[in-house]
């Protein structure tokens, strides 16, 4: 049988060569997506054995088994992303152990990680529910800019850009939702040029890389291709 180590290095290469492969067919520049490696209810071992083959971004839906797992990574120099719902008890951990939050969707929230962030600003994604679905969190299309507008204007929170987790549904479906997000992006961009920094739009998971790639992505969240399905509960 095939050790861990072994399979998870096989599932990487083969990750990258999809994400690639994806950036090919869309005419997009080569490395131009980035790889979240999704490692929620994974051990400590598998994300420090993907970190040695290069892996440096992992992504967490929980702040207590996160908590756990980045303490006893903490001697490596991972990137380390807040994927989960917010809860408004958390924002202070969450400011003080991540790298990046992805689901900032409304002022409250983006004010409790301003006041608790300290150091280096904290790297913010506004999530955006594109498809209005009650089942799903985010900002109302309608109001993303002004809270563009209510985060850039917070000095420990440096905005790059979006995310959304459409609703399952065919590919035609998907790729609009993936579209509408990138209209956004392009949208808020376009009013805000440099100095600031917005340069991040994370869409696209296991089923839907290739789609994601298609319509603008720049980093794709992968948790079942890179670590394998999750094993049914008894």
């Amino acid at each position: 049988m095939m050790d861990r180590a072994t399979q998870l290095k096989n599932h990487l290469t083969a990750t990258d060569y999809a994400i690639r492969t994806a950036e090919a067919n869309a005419a997009r520049e080569r490395q131009s997506v980035r790889l979240l490696a999704v490692s929620k209810t994974k051990p400590a071992a598998d994300i420090k054995t993907l970190y040695a083959l290069g892996q440096k971004s992992f992504g967490e839906n929980y702040v207590q088994e996160a908590a756990e797992k980045i303490n006893e990574l903490k001697e490596f120099d991972i990137e380390w992303h807040f994927i989960g719902r917010i809860q408004s008890n958390k924002t202070k951990q969450i400011a003080t152990t991540f790298d990046w939050v992805h689901t900032v969707d409304r002022k409250k929230i983006a004010n409790r990680l301003n006041e608790a962030s300290h150091g280096k600003p904290l790297n913010i994604l506004i999530q955006v529910n594109v498809d209005l679905a009650e089942t799903k969190s985010g900002v109302d299309p309608t109001e993303l800019t002004d809270l563009a507008e209510y985060i850039w204007n917070l000095p420990n929170l440096k905005l790059r850009g979006l995310m959304s987790i459409p609703d399952p549904k065919s590919d035609d479906q998907l790729r609009q939702s993936h579209r509408q997000l990138k209209i956004l992006f392009d949208n808020l961009k376009r009013d805000h040029p440099a100095p600031k920094i917005f340069d991040t739009l994370s869409m696209g998971m296991t089923h839907d890389l290739e789609l994601a790639v298609s319509q603008g992505s720049t980093m794709v969240r992968i948790g079942t291709a890179l670590f394998g399905a999750r094993a049914p509960k008894e």
